[in-house]
């Protein structure tokens, strides 16, 4: 016989597992606790087996629920993809997208490939330079949203993802064991600078310029060639350089990757980029599947078969 699943059930097992209880998620929904706890035991109806395992007042996923967590994101993004597509207006036109340097190929591909499936009458225009110049270029409307890499998240922004700053160089390279430590690192403008230049000094550590410029593929060759070394978010790092595990280099910040909208007329296909920007990031994100059970909530039927297990 052929199942429905409905997406209803699958947002509330998502809620509870990303947000870590089942008062969490029924904030989230704007359900009850008892409303969220019901739509579970019908999801572990559903499907005929148990989807937590309780360990002293607290659930993990079991091997199943594990399984159901990959899927039920896909299925729930789809859903709200198809209902965007049916119920939203023909979006045509042009959007301007500011975005630094260093994350337009970690992470732009897969969400403009998305957005042209869904809007192919819009043009994606990008503008890539620094965050500092971008946060301007948003102020003076020459961009309609914009993506930033920052120490901390300014007013009206969102915060995507936090990475770390880390020390880059080449494949078994030995730059960074040359003094003084030769750098290859962006231009005035470049957010890291700053950052990179005071771990340096105060680690004490003495350096000298290779290349200083706010070009991805001039500091990628210079670093490849194990002409230096340079600092980028570990996320960022391409396959063909490495991070740098170096006692004698400065340990340095970790950095937000955010987002801003104008707070005020904001164009319509940016806030709908926006939001396949949000769900790109978010599905990057995933959180430890361990759950709070609520302590006055009442347990349903298949979690009263987990604790006897």
């Amino acid at each position: 016989m052929r199942r429905d699943i409905d997406i209803a059930l699958l947002r509330a097992f998502v809620a509870v597992v990303e947000t870590g209880s089942v008062t969490g998620a029924a904030s989230l929904l704007n359900l009850t606790q008892a409303a969220v706890s019901q739509q579970l035991k019908r999801l572990e109806e559903l499907f005929g087996t148990a989807l937590f395992e309780r360990h002293h007042k607290r659930l993990s996923l079991k091997p199943t629920g594990e399984r159901l967590m990959a899927h039920a994101q896909r299925l729930i993004a789809l859903n709200d993809e198809v209902w965007s597509t049916m119920s939203a207006p023909a979006y045509e036109g042009e959007v301007r997208l500011g975005v630094p340097h260093d994350i337009v190929g970690p992470y732009l591909p897969p969400i403009l490939k998305r957005f042209d499936q869904a809007w192919p009458r819009v043009r994606v225009s990008m503008e890539c330079t620094n965050t500092p110049i971008l946060l301007e270029m948003l102020q003076q409307g020459q961009v309609d949203l914009t993506l930033t890499t920052e120490q901390r998240c300014r007013p009206n922004g969102e915060t995507l993802m936090e990475d770390e700053l880390v020390w880059t160089g080449a494949v078994n390279g030995t730059a960074h064991l040359r003094d003084p430590l030769p750098l290859s690192l962006g231009g005035p403008t470049c957010e890291f600078r700053p950052s990179v230049l005071k771990s340096l000094r105060d680690g004490s550590r003495d350096w000298r310029p290779v290349c200083e410029v706010s070009n991805m593929e001039a500091l990628f060759a210079s670093i490849r060639a194990d002409l230096s070394i340079g600092a980028f978010l570990r996320g960022t790092i391409p396959d063909y350089l490495q991070e740098v595990e170096d006692r004698r280099l400065p340990k340095m910040p970790k950095f937000l990757v955010n987002m801003y909208l104008p707070p005020a007329r904001q164009n319509e296909i940016a806030v709908e980029l926006a939001r396949y920007i949000r769900q790109e990031f978010a599905s990057r994100l995933r959180r430890p599947a361990v759950v709070d059970f609520p302590k006055r909530s009442r347990k349903p039927a298949a979690w009263s078969r987990i604790a006897s297990d």
